[in-house]
């Protein structure tokens, strides 16, 4: 992890609530806007149970300020006031929002950060709907708001959007080979990571080419949004590792985390894993184990040093970023951290 000096002496604690102000402050006022855009002719809707999960998303469950701080930020980062960006960034809020209420659903996602998801509260079938009309609501915004600017601009926000579907949507396909396993190598874990890590670079990409950076500046804010995307889903794995419930359902009905994978490549270890595992469910006890199989194993080792690149190759990139450098290095510290909180 990088050194106190490299972090201008701040602690992972400051690190963590200089960032919690930071994406409150610029991802406020957009994230707003999208709750409002979501219930927009809400007492329309016949369906009881749409409306309520609808409304649930909106106001209890969905807090996303990270995607409009991020397209913000590099919006800023190429010298152009965040003001430009809003009627942009409100409407892929909604698609980003539609996507991951989808992937509860591909993933049999009942809870997440303690909280019921719309497909743990509501069912499937609702849920598949409710997170069809996000999407629907936000392409049909997004294309309102992208007839305001110039047409050629506008064709490269829809051009990285469509790739950006292909990617994730592509990611999950391949996701699907490695559930209920945990001898997945990490490299194949990895390669579908970067590719996950498609919608953060697209925030990126998409925030430079609204605030009109040059080619180098929009080429760089979209690698780094690449690394800071993995970085972003690294992070939860290590998060998931600790928590029975994500845990469980990680090893049922996705991937194992990254940090347990590192460890099961010694055949022994796995043999051990296998043994614990036996138990459909983990009680604390277990879940203990489980994280000291992984220390002993070098997984949290194997797993720092991937953290430790995508960190170099983040701060790499904003070298010839001309504004909000510092703020832009705050969020890659922030998910570096967490290897360092976590064990």
């Amino acid at each position: 992890m990088p050194s106190k000096a490299e972090k201008g002496n701040k602690t992972g604690e400051e690190t963590l609530a200089y960032v919690q102000e930071l994406i409150e402050r610029k991802g406020r006022k957009a994230l707003d806007q999208a709750r409002k855009m979501m219930l927009e002719n809400g007492a329309r809707i016949e369906c009881d149970a749409i409306r309520k999960a609808l409304e649930y998303f909106a106001n209890s469950y969905w807090g996303d300020l990270a995607r409009p701080t991020l397209m913000s930020l590099a919006c800023e980062a190429v010298g152009v006031k965040c003001e430009k960006i809003t009627p942009i960034v409100v409407p892929i809020i909604l698609l980003a929002g539609g996507m991951d209420i989808h992937d509860d659903i591909i993933d049999q996602s009942r809870t997440k950060d303690g909280r019921p998801t719309v497909f743990g509260k509501y069912g499937k079938d609702v849920a598949l709907l409710t997170g069809d009309a996000l999407l629907l609501r936000g392409t049909l915004n997004l294309h309102r708001a992208l007839i305001q600017i110039q047409p050629s601009k506008a064709k490269r926000v829809l051009d990285i959007i469509k790739e950006t579907f292909f990617e994730v949507g592509d990611a999950e396909a391949l996701e699907m080979r490695f559930r209920g396993r945990i001898d997945t190598r990490p490299e194949e874990y990895l390669h579908v990571v970067r590719k996950k890590a498609a919608d953060v670079e697209a925030y990126a990409h998409i925030g430079a080419l609204i605030g009109d950076g040059s080619k180098r500046e929009v080429e760089a804010l979209r690698k780094y949004g690449r690394c800071l995307g993995m970085l972003a889903i690294i992070d939860d794995d290590l998060i998931d590792l600790m928590d029975k419930e994500e845990l469980e359902n990680r090893l049922r009905n996705e991937v194992a985390p990254l940090p347990m994978l590192y460890a099961t490549q010694n055949p022994e270890a796995k043999i051990s894993f296998d043994s614990v595992l036996l138990n459909k469910k983990l009680e604390k006890r277990e879940i203990k184990r489980i994280i000291q199989m992984v220390a002993d194993n070098g997984g949290f080792t194997r797993t720092d040093e991937r953290i430790r690149e995508l960190v170099k190759k983040s701060l790499a990139n904003l070298q010839i970023v001309r504004h909000r450098r510092k703020e832009l290095e705050s969020l890659v510290y922030m998910m570096a951290s967490t290897s360092n909180r976590e064990k």
